[in-house]
């Protein structure tokens, strides 16, 4: 993905990586509670600064997800033992329309924004997840199952919280995790009700540059980076 070159260092330190608008990076996640990676999205970077990290996943992307080690999808497996069923991952295509992916440093969530074709915009999606790790071709993080779905009209609703809470009773969260996560989600809650960034930014109305390139998928997307700072 982003050669040396690509990166700019900031003053928040060596081995910090900063991306020019267009270069392409990994969006990847960890396993819960493992260090494998099992997602990996090839992004373009749209911005990156002390502020923002924002990204362009394409329709059409090459991706690698996870899947059951009988090639069944994971979300056809009963939610009583989604989480104990062998696994393997799985390459395939970003289909639908494109995401735009934004991280602000530190938070324990991101906030993806999706459009239905025609670029009729649909809704903002916050996942919550560890506060990106960056290496020097791209972000890593580990998702926490519960998410919020909030809309044009600035409604927003739960999602996954049953998945949540299988997971926690999978073990693939503690306790003590488990009121991380709740009280992560309440700050994004927080943040949707006061209508603050990114809500109000405008990314509604971004485009992406029609000359970017789809980023391709390396062969060595689950390499381990070098430790580094967040």
């Amino acid at each position: 993905m982003a050669e040396d070159g690509a990166v700019r260092q900031t003053e928040r330190g060596a081995g910090v990586p900063r991306w020019e608008t267009g270069t392409p990076i990994l969006w990847r996640y960890r396993e819960n509670g493992g260090d494998r990676v099992h997602i990996a999205r090839p992004v373009t970077v749209v911005r990156d600064d002390e502020e923002l990290l924002a990204v362009w996943l394409a329709a059409g992307t090459e991706c690698v997800r996870p899947a059951l080690a009988d090639g069944r999808p994971v979300h056809l497996e009963p939610l009583a033992t989604r989480y104990t069923t062998p696994r393997t991952t799985h390459r395939g295509r970003w289909f639908g329309t494109g995401v735009l992916k934004l991280a602000r440093p530190g938070e324990p969530w991101s906030v993806w924004l999706f459009w239905e074709p025609g670029w009729r915009f649909k809704n903002w999606y916050v996942n919550l997840e560890e506060p990106l790790t960056r290496w020097s071709g791209g972000v890593d993080s580990e998702d926490h199952f519960l998410d919020l779905c909030v809309y044009p009209d600035r409604s927003w609703g739960w999602r996954d919280e049953d998945e949540f809470a299988q997971a926690l009773r999978d073990g693939l969260l503690d306790a003590a995790d488990a009121d991380r996560v709740r009280e992560a989600g309440r700050a994004a809650q927080e943040r949707v009700q006061a209508w603050g960034a990114p809500f109000t930014d405008g990314w509604e109305h971004w485009r992406p540059d029609p000359a970017w390139p789809v980023p391709a998928l390396p062969d060595d997307w689950d390499r381990t980076p070098a430790p580094a700072a967040r």
